[in-house]
């Protein structure tokens, strides 16, 4: 990347590292693009902080300072326009844990969540896991491979008086949607017509491609703030997933009460001392070089989607607009998308996830990772083509 301070062409070997991306691996000469980490060494000023801290040499249990909540404030002020009141937020371990306290928190067991489907695998564990019920809304496939919300199945869903959770993703993990804010406007008005609130996983905003805007659910309108609890961290945009640091918002005192307790029940309710320093490091000091990731990124897709779509006319990329993970329809080949990333792994030694894993809506499709050194997404990349072919 040129004139960039930051070098995302670096090979780090993560093989034998307790890495849940590589370790889990069959073999050592598979490329692992599934799990939804980074390749790439985390920003200097991370790696800085972090260096700090470890060079104090004692690591008992850490008090979370007000630098914390101000980091946070600060961040989404300057990067999203968004005032945060410092009162609103909670800390806890990570967004799957924040998503899971909260659940538990506005819902009784037997209740209904409604999910906007291919979606996130963890949305339907953290719903079984506090005995509520998946209910899924798929999102409507067009014909140029983009998604948009069903807002008449939506409805319908949202009016069950059984439903009063809206479990929402923006940006959409997989489909790749940075949801604009009249779309969300839609949403938060059915829901707040039907007394269903939003709870928004945006641990992927700051993933943003050329052209494409991130806006917090919660910011859309005053109305919208009021119904919607957001989960949140660093940890995806940064690579620190394994540092273990995420937030709640909720401007609503008595909701983040239950939440602070639900938090409490759930013991996940204290972050370590690396995590704490990371997370403050990145909201703090970060924005160029995330930037800069994104530029990167943004390259990787186009590669991997020219390459592919020039070698294999039966794969379709969904056109990406957040994250870093390509949402592929395969249907094309004939086979099923379980079959394809079976294939890919066998005989293309690159490991992708199977769509089927987000829901009905997303059989047919395979998820590819994308963000690793470009070399790396070109060998992979070759390595599907043959195996495909």
């Amino acid at each position: 990347m040129k004139n960039s301070p930051f070098n995302f062409d670096e090979i780090v070997d993560r093989r034998h590292t307790h890495s849940v991306k590589w370790d889990h691996c069959p073999s050592d000469d598979v490329i692992p693009m599934w799990v939804a980490d980074m390749d790439f060494k985390a920003a200097p000023c991370i790696i800085e902080a972090l260096q700090q801290r470890l060079d104090h040499g004692v690591f008992g249990y850490a008090n979370v300072p007000e630098e914390f909540f101000t980091s946070i404030t600060n961040w989404f002020e300057r990067r999203h326009n968004w005032t945060i009141d410092r009162n609103w937020i909670e800390y806890t371990t990570g967004v799957v844990p924040a998503i899971s306290a909260v659940i538990k928190a506005i819902t009784h067991p037997g209740e209904n969540v409604v999910i906007l489907t291919p979606i996130y695998n963890c949305f339907f564990t953290c719903i079984k896991n506090n005995k509520c019920n998946v209910v899924e809304v798929p999102l409507n496939y067009n014909n140029d491979y983009t998604y948009a919300i069903n807002y008449e199945a939506l409805e319908q869903a949202l009016s069950d008086n059984n439903t009063h959770t809206l479990l929402f993703c923006n940006p959409h993990n997989p489909a790749g949607r940075v949801w604009p804010p009249q779309e969300m406007l839609k949403v938060s008005d059915l829901c707040i017509k039907h007394g269903v609130t939003v709870v928004s996983d945006e641990i992927h905003c700051e993933m943003v491609m050329p052209g494409h805007v991130y806006t917090p659910f919660a910011s859309i309108s005053p109305e919208a703030q009021e119904h919607c609890i957001m989960c949140g961290s660093p940890s995806k945009s940064f690579n620190i997933a394994g540092l273990q640091a995420a937030f709640i918002v909720c401007s609503n005192p008595d909701t983040k009460a239950k939440i602070n307790r639900a938090i409490n029940d759930n013991e996940v309710c204290d972050l370590n001392p690396f995590g704490l320093e990371a997370f403050m490091a990145a909201y703090n000091h970060g924005e160029s070089w995330i930037m800069q990731l994104n530029e990167y990124l943004a390259g990787n897709y186009c590669l991997m989607r020219d390459m592919l779509n020039k070698e294999l006319p039966s794969f379709h990329f969904t056109p990406i607009e957040g994250s870093y993970l390509a949402w592929v329809d395969v249907t094309g080949t004939g086979m099923t998308s379980t079959q394809v990333a079976q294939k890919i792994l066998d005989e293309g030694k690159v490991l992708v996830n199977d769509g089927i894993i987000y829901g009905k809506a997303g059989n047919g499709f395979i998820r590819i990772n994308f963000a690793t050194p470009r070399s790396v997404v070109e060998e992979a990349s070759q390595r599907i083509i043959r195996a495909m072919k």
